[in-house]
């Protein structure tokens, strides 16, 4: 990890850590890496590499995917136009040649945290826990046949990248909180957040977010406070669903947690409670 890219000082408030993470490059997943080098090639020798081809490499990477959408929000935000909504519509939006001018070397989560290998198990837990979360979003937004079921599962794989860029900016911080969490169950994440870092991740999430102006659904999708609304909901019980059963779905933890999680699902799919557990624990599957 680059020196100037490690927080090892709290930022004061919720605004100083974001001036914070705001200005520093972040790593991506190593099969990103190597899928975007051999497209490359493939681009250089052929010229035949599309936007669908790009995304389908990065769709699973919460990291790549944050850095496109949010390279394009703000090249979309100077000409003044509303940005793409998709990864997809990132890529046609941007181009072939200048995603790979922009985007062609990254260093990847591997490299870049070599000298701590607790917060490379911490960050691969945590982007683990987000396709999950992705794959759960999906499939209830398809059930509801809500036309922007993209876009929600687009929300689901980003809802947590405020603690995978703790793990890859301030590792120590990070690997506090997950320690006071695993040492004690009955703690609550925001408690431990607000405690070690002095603010909630999902706040600093949301204001990253703003600050980068990513389009307004997927803003709006990942907000928690929103989690009456439908799509929201989705991505809220995708997200609570796979932290919970993280360790397993037998696990006693996930056990107690599942009564509510599968409760929401058959309310926001109008299913009986058996039919909704059987739906989630298929999806996973």
């Amino acid at each position: 990890m680059p020196e100037a890219s490690m927080i090892l000082t709290r930022p004061p408030h919720l605004a100083a850590w974001t001036d914070a993470l705001d200005r520093l490059e972040s790593p991506i997943l190593p099969s990103t890496a190597a899928d975007i080098a051999l497209l490359h090639s493939i681009e250089e020798a052929n010229g035949t590499v599309d936007a669908h081809m790009l995304a389908e490499c990065m769709n699973h990477d919460p990291l790549m995917t944050l850095k496109v959408l949010s390279h394009v929000s703000r090249y979309c935000t100077r000409l003044s136009v509303d940005p793409p909504e998709t990864l997809v519509g990132a890529l046609v939006m941007m181009g072939i040649g200048p995603f790979f001018k922009v985007f062609a070397n990254q260093q990847t989560i591997v490299e870049w945290l070599c000298l701590f290998p607790e917060a490379l198990a911490g960050i691969t837990s945590v982007v683990t826990r987000a396709r999950r979360a992705s794959n759960f979003a999906m499939g209830f937004a398809l059930r509801r046949q809500d036309e922007d079921a993209v876009v929600i599962h687009e929300a689901a794989l980003l809802h947590d990248f405020a603690e995978m860029l703790l793990w890859c900016h301030a590792p120590v911080m990070a690997l506090e909180i997950s320690e006071r969490l695993a040492a004690d169950h009955t703690l609550r994440s925001a408690d431990v957040q607000r405690e070690v870092l002095g603010i909630e991740l999902n706040d600093l999430a949301q204001s990253l977010m703003h600050r980068w102006q990513l389009p307004d659904l997927i803003i709006k999708a990942t907000d928690d406070r929103q989690a009456h609304v439908p799509q929201v909901r989705s991505v809220h019980l995708a997200v609570q669903i796979a932290r919970h059963t993280q360790h397993g779905w037998d696990d006693p933890h996930a056990l107690a947690a599942m009564r509510d999680d599968v409760a929401g699902v058959a309310q926001l799919l109008n299913l009986s409670q058996e039919a909704a557990e059987r739906l989630i624990r298929g999806m996973d599957d």
